[in-house]
């Protein structure tokens, strides 16, 4: 295939979901990475992509920019479902628990779903539903009130007071991007305010974010890195984003994807 086609494909990727990883271009191309990261770096330079740790993203995001959860939920599949499973393992039976809204959440909320004698809070109504179970006598979901986002998050007043007063052993936060200056953040104000209700909520606040997070930053803050307790990520994080992580978090834990992403360098044109 000729680069302008295959160029032509990245595009199309990254303006119908918001971003691609090289890994996926490589088994949708038949070519290798190195093919792949010029091609972006080409598109780069003509101000068409960003380029991000593994792969490359729409151009000029902006902080207040919040992609849909449909849209986001096509996206790192893999390592969102191993962040997941790894991050549930935390939990023991009888615990309580509030989960954020995010499609990695999500991930977490299957593998929950073999923990016995839960207590779920959550913003989320697809949490919710995975979660519910009239059969499971053992499990008790509440699902705050609020205002939907485009990421399926309730959020607002509503549920800001919903969690007040409430104290959950463990917290799974999902984020829009995390980063050494900013912490962790989101596109959306009032998305803001109900995230920090819930780490004021948690004795334990996990985040749970795929590598491409790393320095996406958003409009809001939500906590700095230091009030992270266990950051769950992919194996796909780069070794300086690690040791920035591993030095200002509590825990990083990384889960295995078997995706081998090589760290972007410049590539010979």
């Amino acid at each position: 295939m000729l680069a302008r086609r295959r160029q032509d494909v990245i595009l199309e990727r990254v303006r119908a979901h918001g971003s691609v990883r090289v890994s996926e271009l490589v088994d949708q191309l038949g070519v290798s990475d190195m093919t792949i990261r010029r091609d972006i770096t080409q598109l780069s330079r003509r101000g068409l992509v960003d380029r991000v740790h593994g792969g490359a993203a729409a151009a000029g995001g902006r902080s207040s920019e919040e992609p849909g959860f449909a849209a986001k939920s096509v996206l790192q599949r893999a390592e969102k479902r191993a962040i997941g499973t790894l991050a549930a393992s935390l939990v023991d039976a009888g615990a309580s628990v509030a989960v954020s809204a995010g499609t990695t959440t999500v991930e977490v909320a299957l593998a929950l779903r073999a923990v016995a004698d839960l207590t779920v809070v959550t913003n989320s109504p697809p949490v919710a539903e995975i979660l519910h179970d009239p059969l499971r006598r053992d499990r008790t979901v509440i699902l705050t009130g609020g205002i939907r986002t485009p990421s399926d998050a309730l959020v607002g007043p509503v549920a800001v007071r919903s969690l007040e007063g409430l104290h959950v052993d463990w917290l799974f936060l999902g984020i829009h991007g995390f980063s050494a200056r900013e912490g962790l953040t989101t596109p959306n104000l009032v998305e803001g305010d109900t995230d920090r209700a819930l780490v004021r909520s948690a004795a334990n606040v996990v985040v749970v974010a795929d590598s491409t997070k790393w320095g996406v930053v958003g409009l809001s803050s939500i906590a700095a890195l230091e009030d992270v307790d266990v950051l769950v990520c992919d194996d796909g994080l780069d070794e300086e984003a690690r040791a920035v992580l591993t030095d200002r978090t509590g825990r990083l834990m990384l889960a295995e994807t078997g995706v081998d992403d090589v760290n972007d360098q410049e590539e010979p044109t």
